[in-house]
């Protein structure tokens, strides 16, 4: 059960000032990190410290999903159309895009999935757990607990007489990497989001 600590991401100053990174995960791993290494990777999940009013960086050939997860409201500007994106709302738009963002209630924090066209789609869901039902997060997703207490434990499926592993307690932005096999499951209260990177569909 691998889990992605939050604290422990370098935060990577934006090119235009405008605010901060935190890399969740990209693939492939090796590609170097920051927007112009874009072409190094096929997905990217991010999430951004955003505290200045200002240009987005283009992704060309990309596809992004971006969901505002603290503060209010993010004014995003696609293409000369304005778009207010409030809290757990995704959005997707082009990474080709002219995108520009506004803060008119202040700063905010939001989560970024980029994907490259044609080889992969992103998908974010905005999940509230239950202290009674266990949340799954499966091969090819990201579970990440935006708001509340929760902890995460290995599911089902292990070797027989072998020791299950204690529950480990979330932070807020853990990231717990899902898989198929003893496939990490969420309990708690709060929000979590579930990001989904699928293989495109090809004809």
């Amino acid at each position: 059960m691998e889990i992605i600590r939050y604290a422990e991401l370098k935060p990577v100053p934006w090119r235009n000032g405008g605010g901060v990174t935190r890399e969740v995960a990209r693939f492939p791993q090796h590609a170097g990190p920051g927007a112009a290494a874009a072409d190094g990777w096929d997905w990217r999940v991010s999430i951004a410290e955003v505290t200045r009013a200002g240009a987005f960086s283009r992704f060309a050939g990309m596809e992004r999903v971006l969901t505002v997860v603290e503060g209010e409201l993010l004014a995003l500007t696609v293409d000369g159309v304005e778009h207010p994106l409030e809290k757990y709302r995704p959005y997707r738009f082009s990474g080709d895009a002219e995108a520009a963002g506004a803060l008119p209630t202040g700063d905010i924090r939001d989560l970024n999935v980029i994907t490259r066209t044609g080889s992969f789609k992103g998908y974010t869901s905005i999940v509230e757990l239950s202290k009674k039902r266990a949340h799954p997060v499966f091969a090819g997703q990201f579970g990440i607990l935006l708001q509340g207490q929760a902890a995460v434990s290995a599911g089902p499926g292990g070797e027989p007489g072998a020791v299950e592993p204690a529950p480990q307690t979330l932070g807020r932005y853990d990231a717990v990497v899902g898989s198929d096999a003893n496939t990490p499951e969420v309990l708690g209260r709060g929000f979590l989001a579930v990001v989904s990177i699928d293989p495109a569909e090809t004809a």
